[in-house]
């Protein structure tokens, strides 16, 4: 191989190592809804940094204050999109006081830009740290924003994600290393004991009022449950059980007859629970987060 070409080829491998670090792509998430200009004005000061970002949504219609959802709702997301992704999560009810703003970085390569608060639970979990850097606001805000102090969505997250997606700014850049700690909310880890499955019921699949746990793949098997079986299931809220039920274990919600219950693996093979073509939360007033947890078992 020639010189030129040995030259050529490392300037490649560089180039592409330098792009898969950071892509252009930025994804937003937020409580703010989309009745008014907040989720637009976050997205002209990202056009502002650099007109070439790719920004997408995850969703803006996190519940008001659910730090919990908006962890979930990353950790849902976040492993379909390219190393060098860049996310924004502002959930942020303690806007302007001493939480830190960071920018975590996974083992998996995406970052996340928001408020330490415990937003990062899941994603800590699942994806692991690779490093945390707290966001330098002198470096690293909107310019002329510093008499306001509770958009820092517009005025620090996004606009840091835009420096840092389009290239601006290296991940070094975006302040002083801190330790490989987030803040964490506390919940039922999944477990399988005495022929038993515990675990937390995280989220609905909203449009549909399905339930979805944390009790994945591997757990259910120790059960061996096999379609049809019937699996007996207890839903506690802050350890008082307020739902008491059976359903048969299916692989899908035709399955069973339209109006009755069925376990079933969800799209991110986790053990849930449905009413084919209702309502499961709503029809059993049926929450989700930390405070809500399940025990299923087979007679």
């Amino acid at each position: 191989m020639s010189l030129f070409r040995s030259f050529t080829l490392l300037l490649l491998l560089f180039s592409f190592n330098r792009a898969s670090a950071q892509n252009n792509i930025i994804v937003l998430q937020t409580d703010f809804g989309l009745k008014d200009g907040a989720v637009s004005a976050m997205k002209g000061v990202a056009m502002g940094v650099s007109p070439g970002l790719k920004i997408f949504d995850l969703t803006h219609e996190i519940p008001n204050y659910n730090i919990w959802e908006a962890s979930y709702r990353l950790y849902q997301t976040i492993n379909y999109y390219p190393k060098g992704t860049v996310f924004v999560s502002v959930v942020d009810p303690g806007v302007g006081t001493s939480r830190k703003s960071i920018v975590l970085k996974t083992k998996t390569g995406q970052f996340i830009v928001t408020p330490d608060n415990g937003t990062l639970t899941h994603v800590a979990e699942a994806f692991g740290i690779a490093e945390v850097r707290e966001i330098d606001e002198a470096v690293n805000r909107r310019k002329e924003s510093g008499k306001s102090y509770t958009f820092h969505g517009r005025d620090v997250y996004v606009y840091t994600a835009a420096r840092l997606a389009s290239k601006v700014i290296t991940y070094q850049q975006v302040g002083k290393l801190l330790p490989k700690q987030v803040v964490m909310i506390p919940y039922q880890r999944s477990t399988f004991m005495n022929g038993v499955l515990k675990g937390t019921i995280d989220v609905h699949d909203v449009q549909y009022g399905n339930i979805w746990t944390d009790i994945n793949d591997d757990l259910v098997a120790k059960l061996n449950p096999k379609f049809g079986d019937i699996l007996h299931f207890k839903i506690f809220n802050k350890g008082k059980q307020v739902y008491g039920g059976e359903a048969p274990y299916s692989r899908t919600f035709g399955d069973v007859p339209e109006g009755k219950p069925l376990a079933y693996l969800n799209s991110l093979l986790q053990l849930s629970f449905a009413l084919n073509m209702g309502s499961f939360a709503d029809t059993y007033k049926i929450g989700s987060g930390s405070d809500w947890s399940v025990e299923v078992y087979k007679k």
